[in-house]
C-alpha cells in the first residue's frame, strides 16, 4: 500500500497522543524511531501488537528504540488502551488521518468478503536523521518486536 521504502526520508508529522501532548518527527531527531499503524485500539489483532511490543520494551529501548503507535481512534479510546494494556509508548489519535495519510497506510481492504478503506498494519523504523532503515508490510502482530530487532 505505501510507496515509502528504505532510504527515502520519513514524512514530517504532528499528532496528539492519548494525554493531548504533542509528537512531531522533529522530537526524535537523533533517536531511532518505530511508528507502528493499527487498524483500531482493542482488537484482537492490535492487542496481540501492542503487547508484544510492551512485552519486549525493555530489549527495544537497550537497542536504542523510541515507539509511537498510530491510529485514528480518539484521544480517550487511545488512552483505554494505553492504560488496560498498561503500554509504556505513546499512542497517537490521529483522527484526521494526516499521519496516516503521509504515510501512505490509508486505502482499500478486504475483510470476510467485504472492501472498505482502512489503515493498513506497517511499521516504519526510521534512523538518526530521519531516514527510513525498513518498512515492515507484513507484521506479525504476535512476534513483531523480533521482527524490528
Amino acid at each position: 500500500m505505501t510507496t515509502l521504502k528504505a532510504g527515502d526520508k520519513a514524512p514530517n508529522f504532528e499528532a496528539k497522543d492519548q494525554d493531548g501532548n504533542i509528537h512531531s518527527l522533529k522530537d526524535y531527531e537523533g533517536k531511532k524511531l518505530v511508528v507502528f499503524f493499527y487498524p483500531k485500539a482493542s482488537t484482537p489483532g492490535c492487542t496481540a501488537e501492542a503487547c508484544n511490543l510492551r512485552d519486549n520494551w525493555k530489549a527495544l529501548q537497550a537497542q536504542g528504540y523510541y515507539i509511537l503507535g498510530v491510529s485514528a481512534d480518539s484521544q480517550k479510546r487511545q488512552q483505554n488502551f494505553k492504560n488496560k494494556y498498561e503500554l509504556p509508548f505513546p499512542l497517537l489519535a490521529d483522527e484526521d488521518k494526516s499521519v496516516i495519510e503521509a504515510f501512505g497506510v490509508w486505502g482499500p481492504k478486504k475483510f470476510m468478503g467485504k472492501e472498505y478503506d482502512g489503515i493498513h498494519r506497517t511499521s516504519f523504523i526510521i534512523d538518526e536523521n530521519g531516514v527510513l532503515d525498513e518498512v515492515i508490510t507484513k507484521v506479525k502482530t504476535k512476534t513483531h518486536a523480533e521482527q524490528i530487532l
